[in-house]
């Protein structure tokens, strides 16, 4: 049995929780899967009741599990899941970008990975203020890169894509910092004969998602400007409402949906599930690898193949055009499950 925790958030964050439990039950019942699902408060309504965005025995109830779902929260983002990236070491920030049938994607044959660094960069909040300027500190380390390079190498050797890894950076003008980045990965790529290997400045990346999506596998790139193109793919591919996530470290995982809170339909029931199934349909990856669980692996495909025939089908919630509830599209995927 896994113990999954369940950060239930804000605005549609419990809308989406009932979702998930009820495809995991569905699950633990029919598949013969088993979880124990422990939810957990943490956000702006945490924070409002408890004085912290993460409680501490939120903290505590996610370091006894063997992995945490988190669904969106609000303004407290950041007190949530940054601190948590970094207090678990969640190094390895992973966004696939996959076209779906009737999700307005530029073309059909898109399928990549987003592999972004998640622990340095920008985002480690070192800022001061220096008379009437401000500074921020971009911190770029050769472990954190080599780390995040290798992560990304693994990743392309286990797809069925063209086992191709697009190094990301600006180097031509932040030459220490991100060309420290570069310079590391080209160090790990020569352990990776059969994988190829390219660069590119962030700017043209950016540009090329869009004019040329389906020659992308893995791209692999710091913080803030993954931060950035991983939801530009996602976009690509017809919006955030079917992007997974996964914060990876070596010992723990988290996985999300992309999207935020989205407060103007929170209590509806309109709200697009999918992220949050395919994410955890990460999840069940994730474990079949760390615990090798074939199972595991057999019911995420299941998952995966039952969302994207139903969204095939024409079946879609009322948030992107369609007519269905979230707990009618819900309902219609622990069905077919």
């Amino acid at each position: 049995m896994y113990k999954i925790s369940l950060i239930t958030g804000d605005g549609i964050g419990p809308e989406l929780s009932d979702s998930a439990i009820s495809v995991l039950n569905t699950i633990n019942d029919k598949l013969d899967l088993k979880f124990e699902i422990t939810t957990l408060p943490a956000g702006d309504k945490a924070l409002h009741e408890t004085g912290k965005a993460l409680p501490d025995e939120t903290i505590q109830t996610i370091k006894n599990s063997d992995v945490c779902l988190k669904a969106p929260v609000g303004e407290s983002a950041a007190d949530v899941i940054v601190v948590l990236r970094r207090m678990l070491d969640l190094y390895a920030n992973i966004r696939p970008a996959k076209s779906y049938p009737h999700m307005s994607a530029l073309r059909d044959d898109i399928d990549m990975v987003i592999v972004r660094e998640n622990t340095e960069d920008l985002y480690t909040g070192k800022e001061f203020s220096l008379g009437n300027a401000a500074v921020a500190l971009r911190i770029i380390s050769e472990d954190a890169s080599k780390r995040i390079a290798k992560y990304a190498f693994e990743t392309a050797k286990q797809r069925n894509n063209m086992k191709k890894v697009t190094c990301v950076h600006k180097s031509n003008v932040m030459r220490m910092t991100d060309g420290l980045f570069a310079k590391s990965c080209i160090e790990v790529a020569k352990n990776y004969p059969d994988v190829l290997f390219e660069q590119m400045y962030v700017d043209a990346c950016a540009m090329n998602l869009i004019r040329q999506p389906e020659k992308f596998d893995v791209i692999v790139t710091t913080n803030l400007f993954g931060d950035i193109l991983s939801d530009e793919s996602s976009q690509v591919v017809g919006g955030l409402g079917m992007a997974p996530a996964a914060n990876i470290g070596d010992n723990f995982a988290l996985f999300e949906p992309v999207h935020g809170a989205a407060f103007d339909i929170a209590g509806k029931n309109i709200a697009n599930p999918s992220s949050f199934l395919l994410s955890i349909k990460m999840m069940l990856d994730w474990l079949g690898a760390k615990h090798h669980d074939t199972k595991c692996f057999t019911v995420a495909q299941k998952l995966e193949s039952v969302i994207f025939d139903l969204v095939k089908s024409g079946v879609k919630t009322k948030d992107i055009g369609g007519d269905r509830s979230t707990s009618e599209f819900t309902r219609e995927i622990t069905n077919k499950l």
